[in-house]
Parts: structure tokens; C-alpha cells; sequence
């Protein structure tokens, strides 16, 4: 609210509105709106009352085209809130039981990853550490990676107006986790990480993406599962969907990367949850193999 006794101009607050009318600058609405305002409390007699100023503006120009390229959204946030679940425990149970099914040797299989892993542990200890937890990399590569994704090109004649490259806040820090990762160090600056803030920020990480996730979702299930009829089927297609799209991709991976690129059953486990993003069944890979995790290639 405002003290009581100011003028109160409706005129004057139409001359600062018209600042945003159409074509007046860069940023200002392409709608062809007139922005009257209409002071509905607070004002009588052109003098402010004290109350709350309260005043609206009419939306005069509404065409339901103009929301048609969100009208899905929140149907597409639901279903990932619906097939995640499965997508997460189906990983981890095909990792868990595929060698079981195919009654696999597991010594012999972890030997393989021993006779295989020629890399040996990198010796940080003649580079520089700032603070022991890693947080300095851990900023470093964010910064790298946020200056890397904002360049964007241009891929045709239109210039920044077409059609443009980039790879953008995910991307470029992604990238740059992996050059800092592969170097592990810049100059005598060591770029080593401890090995449990890596786990309290994969967590985080990991905690961050499905809240948003399930807020977003959680509001579109409950809103489809109020509707007679149709909501709970939409719930249970989606849970049948999503574990197709979890088992279809990981058996035909699993297929292609036993009978044709030839690789050891916890090696070709590892390529597929990383190939699949997925942090709980890397972990379950990691448990199969027992001692010789550390040797398990995945893309994490």
C-alpha cells in the first residue's frame, strides 16, 4: 500500500505504460495490447487511501494459438514422473540379474577387468591443493564450463536471427568436468576432488533433479488422477510405457555389445548404465563386480 493523500494520476502511470507498447524497444511485448490501467482500490477522488493499490489490466488481445506450443507440458512432466520409478529399478534389477540368467562365471569375469585395467592411480601429492575437500575444481569447472556453453554459432546465412549452436549451461559444464577430470591438474594446481564431497554433490545432484522433477510432476498426477475415468489409465499406461522404453534399449544394448563388440559381461553392464545416465545402476554394477569396481568403465 501507499500513505493516504498521494495524487494519484491515471494518466501519468498511462505515460510510463506506454513505454512497453509494441515497437518501442527490443524487449517490449509483440502483443498489440493497450495497457489501460483500471485502479480498482486504494484511490478515491484521485488521492491515495492508504489501503492497497490494487489496479488491473485487461488482456484484450488473447488468442489461445499463442499457448499452443505448451499446452503438453505438463502431460510430458507427468510422464516422466510416472516412468522414472521404473526406469531407476529396472537398471538396477537388470544389473543385478543378468548374470544370474545367464549363470555367469563372476571370478572370471572380474579376472577380465583385471587383465584389462592398465591404468594406474594418479599421484597428486607433487601438485598444489588449495582446501582438501575440492571444492576450488569444482568452481573452476563450473565457471569453464558456463563461459564454454554460452558461445553460440550460427549454422545458416541468418546470422544470431536462424538457426544457432550451443551447448549451454549442461553441456559446457559436462565437457569441462571431463577435460578438468582427464588432466586432473592446471600447471602445479591440482584439480583432485575428495572422494566424499564427489558423493555429497552426486547425491545433491542427484536429490535437486527430482525434486524438480516430482513437484512439477507430482501437481500434473494428482490433477490427472482427479479426472473420472481416464487419470488412473493415463498412470498405468504410462508406468507400462515407461518400462518399455527401460528394458527395449538396455537388452538390445546388452545384445549388440556381447555378440558384436564382444565385451565382458560387467564391462558391457557398465557401458549400458552409463550410456542410460543411470547413478543407481552404476552402483549396482559397482556392488556386481565386487573388489574391482574401481576397474568397472561406465560413462559416469
Amino acid at each position: 500500500g501507499l500513505p493516504a493523500g498521494i495524487p494519484m494520476n491515471e494518466e501519468k502511470i498511462a505515460i510510463q505504460m506506454a513505454r512497453r507498447a509494441p515497437g518501442a524497444a527490443d524487449w517490449s511485448t509483440p502483443r498489440k495490447e493497450a495497457d489501460q490501467v483500471k485502479l480498482l482500490s486504494g484511490v478515491y477522488e484521485g488521492f491515495t487511501t492508504g489501503a492497497p493499490l490494487c489496479g488491473m489490466i485487461e488482456n484484450t488481445n488473447t488468442k489461445s494459438g499463442d499457448y499452443k506450443a505448451t499446452e503438453n507440458l505438463a502431460r510430458i512432466t507427468l510422464g516422466h514422473a510416472i516412468a522414472y520409478p521404473f526406469g531407476v529399478v529396472g537398471v538396477v534389477l537388470f544389473v543385478q540379474l543378468m548374470p544370474k540368467f545367464l549363470k555367469s562365471n563372476m571370478d572370471a569375469e572380474r579376472s577380465y577387468i583385471k587383465a584389462t585395467a592398465t591404468e594406474t592411480e594418479r599421484d597428486y601429492s607433487k601438485y598444489f591443493k588449495c582446501e582438501d575437500f575440492g571444492f576450488l575444481p569444482f568452481a573452476l569447472a563450473i565457471v569453464a564450463g558456463l563461459l564454454l556453453g554460452s558461445i553460440t554459432i550460427p549454422l545458416t546465412g541468418k546470422g544470431y536471427d536462424g538457426a544457432c549452436f550451443s551447448l549451454g549451461t549442461t553441456g559446457g559444464v559436462l565437457i569441462m568436468c571431463l577435460v578438468f577430470g582427464h588432466f586432473g591438474h592446471i600447471g602445479k594446481l591440482s584439480l583432485e576432488v575428495n572422494e566424499k564431497t564427489l558423493k555429497v554433490m552426486r547425491e545433491l545432484g542427484l536429490a535437486l533433479f527430482l525434486l524438480g522433477a516430482g513437484f512439477e510432476g507430482g501437481v500434473a498426477l494428482v490433477e490427472e488422477i482427479s479426472k473420472p475415468g481416464a487419470g488412473v489409465g493415463m498412470v498405468v499406461w504410462g508406468f507400462l510405457g515407461g518400462a518399455l522404453m527401460t528394458l527395449i534399449p538396455m537388452v538390445v544394448g546388452f545384445i549388440i555389445g556381447k555378440y558384436v563388440l564382444k565385451l565382458p559381461l560387467l564391462n558391457n553392464l557398465g557401458s549400458i548404465t552409463g550410456g542410460m545416465t543411470s547413478t543407481r545402476g552404476r552402483r549396482a554394477s559397482r556392488a556386481t563386480c565386487g573388489n574391482t569396481a574401481s576397474r568397472l568403465r561406465d560413462s559416469h
